[in-house]
């Protein structure tokens, strides 16, 4: 696990040696335990090192080949780097390290760029050829690991977080005030944009070229999820098994280090079920939990804090395990923090995971997420609910878009963006959401392939902003973070199981017209409905109380924080036309919808936390 960045000057000028030393400097939280630096004509690469396989010298990065033609920086861990050595081995290849790097670099001097389909794990890496001069860079089946680019005139630049582009001297910072409308539309980015104008997310499963000769990014796909119904599907007891069996290796593949690997455990299935396995591989293995003080807190908030149920598993397991509370001040405290390393504001309200990760770095290197479970099994069933009650493809379109415009829907946006909606009107985001499906072909029959739609739509945005999240507010912490959840064969399996095997009402809401779902609507929110298989299995390792309970999400009990003890911060913060927010939205409409919160009309947590976050990014990047 590393920082990763580089400097291509596609004009054929030589790169600036400190240029390329400070893109690593700001990335040095990424890679406290060493640093490096490859920098020859008109490329420059450079690293940033997490020692996590073989601490010795020989993992030094960036790599390079013996006869100094292929040159590699890497971000990452691939787990099954050990098979793919033994198969190197076999075609002649000699190796001077025990690390995955290695055996990565190697692969792709072996099978070119067909390497990326064999790895199963997490990675973002480049790899210069000194002879073609071409770079070649290359990011993870899921966006586990982040990349991003831009292209500044006739310099490429790439790296493992945005800051290095500014860092390099090379790039401005400016917002995107398009990115800004589909962020405040999703709470999330469907495209490849960020807030940062011109820097872009270099796409998930995929390749890419980039040469002097050759001066646009050639983006290549090599992977996507497939959700789908079997053709001949096998019995439940056969599909138990065989999850029971491929969770098992997943979790074991990824312990695989030689430093302290320690455990998430929330208390819910995911990380409880990870936990279990785990501990039995690794003695009185470390386990986290973060709690939230619940003393200001009402209604459903008041069950959002699963310290006891963690207690209680890490004794079932004996993990030696470790706690935090966080109460409401806690958010403004880190805020600042959480902005300037996870760099663009993503799903949810992230700063538990800020805490929860500083909390496992004071003891480990490595810790294991539940992250990916719910996406892959089903664990929103009353979102998948609201869009099987339809007419044809557009239909569900038109409602699963409606349900994800997660912060301001379309009848206020004008509004809120009218200072700068000249700018943005041309933006429609019910075709960003639509292209999300544009592999797809859209010949849906049965309630079960709308489902498989919805799946395949959570797995390719709001997990990809999970994603996100775990790693910039791990690593600001210096923190490997591993999903078994993500693990490649455990995916094909769960991609391919009958939707019957994951959601236990689809039958029953087929039937329903698009009133009755609505009104049962508190039904699908709490039901224990969702992960069926998943929990079935899970009964084998966890107590029952906890597999079958109701989903519950990461999140503070912030609703009723805001309109309590955080009021007077976000009355300060946002409540005032200086804060930079009101050079971009509408003082007067942004005012409207906060007070809807403050007053218990309507729950606005979430747009008031993505106002506190964007508010916070135009201090820090933009100078507001």
């Amino acid at each position: 696990m590393c920082g990763i960045a580089g400097i291509f000057n596609l004009d054929r000028e030589p790169v600036s040696a400190v240029a390329l030393r400070r893109m690593t400097d700001s990335l040095a939280h990424r890679g406290p335990d060493g640093e490096g630096h490859y920098a020859v004509g008109n490329l420059g690469l450079g690293h940033r090192r997490l020692a996590i396989l073989d601490l010795s010298p020989a993992g030094h990065q960036p790599m390079m080949t013996a006869d100094s033609r292929f040159v590699i920086t890497y971000n990452g861990e691939v787990y099954n780097f050990q098979e793919l050595r033994g198969q190197l081995e076999a075609l002649g290849h000699a190796f001077h390290s025990r690390t995955d790097t290695e055996v990565v670099l190697r692969a792709f001097v072996q099978w070119g760029p067909a390497c990326v389909e064999k790895f199963n794990g997490m990675f973002a890496f480049a790899i210069w050829d000194s002879r073609e001069r071409r770079l070649f860079l290359a990011r993870d089946r899921y966006g586990i690991k982040p990349l991003y680019y831009t292209m500044q005139g006739h310099t490429f630049l790439f790296a493992s977080e945005i800051k290095a582009f500014v860092a390099s001297g090379h790039y401005r910072t400016r917002l995107d005030p398009e990115a800004l409308l589909e962020y405040f539309t999703f709470q999330n980015f469907f495209t490849d944009r960020t807030l940062f104008k011109d820097a872009r997310t270099f796409p998930a499963g995929h390749w890419a070229t980039i040469s002097a000769d050759q001066p646009e990014l050639h983006l290549q796909q090599y992977w996507d999820f497939d959700f789908q119904e079997p053709e001949r599907p096998a019995s439940p007891a056969e599909y138990e098994e065989e999850l029971d069996r491929l969770f098992r290796q997943a979790v074991r593949r990824q312990l695989v280090s030689d430093v302290d690997v320690g455990s998430y455990l929330s208390g819910g299935m995911d990380s409880g079920s990870i936990t279990a396995i785990a501990a039995r591989e690794i003695p009185f293995l470390k386990s986290f939990t973060c709690g939230f003080d619940l003393r200001s807190a009402s209604g459903l908030e008041l069950t959002f804090d699963e310290r006891q149920t963690a207690e209680y598993m890490s004794y079932l397991f004996k993990t030696e395990h470790y706690e935090m509370v966080l109460k409401s001040g806690d958010m403004e405290r880190c805020l600042p923090a959480v902005v300037k390393h996870l760099e663009e504001p993503r799903v949810g309200q992230s700063y538990p995971n800020y805490y929860a990760a500083k909390l496992a770095s004071k003891f480990v290197k490595v810790v294991l997420s539940g992250t990916g479970g719910d996406e892959l099994f089903g664990g929103y069933p009353w979102r998948y609910y609201r869009a099987v009650v339809n007419d044809n493809f557009e239909d569900y379109v038109d409602k699963y878009y409606g349900f994800w415009q997660r912060l301001i829907v379309n009848q206020e946006i004008r509004q809120v963006f009218a200072p700068i909606w000249p700018d943005v009107k041309h933006v429609w985001t019910r075709d960003i959401f639509h292209n999300v499906f544009k592999k797809h072909e859209h010949n849906l029959r049965t309630p079960a392939d709308y489902v498989n739609h919805s799946l395949y739509f959570e797995a390719k945005t709001f997990l990809h902003g999970l994603l996100i999240v775990e790693d910039k507010l791990s690593m600001a912490h210096s923190l490997e973070g591993r999903v078994p959840f993500l693990d490649n064969d455990l995916v094909e399996f769960t991609t391919h199981l009958p939707v019957s095997l994951k959601l236990g009402n689809l039958g029953e809401v087929a039937k329903m017209n698009e009133n009755d779902v609505d009104k049962n609507r508190k039904f699908f929110d709490q039901t224990r409905d969702g992960k069926l298989i998943l929990r079935k299995v899970m009964e084998r390792y966890i107590p029952a109380s906890v597999s079958g309970g109701v989903k519950q999400g990461f999140s503070a009990p912030d609703a009723s924080w805001f309109k309590g003890d955080s009021i007077e911060y976000v009355k300060a913060t946002l409540l005032t036309p200086r804060s930079p927010l009101y050079e971009w939205l509408d003082y007067a409409a942004v005012s409207r919808l906060i007070q809807e919160h403050l007053h218990g009309v309507r729950n606005r947590r979430l747009l008031i936390w993505s106002l506190l976050n964007v508010d916070r990014w135009l201090r820090v990047f933009i100078g507001g």
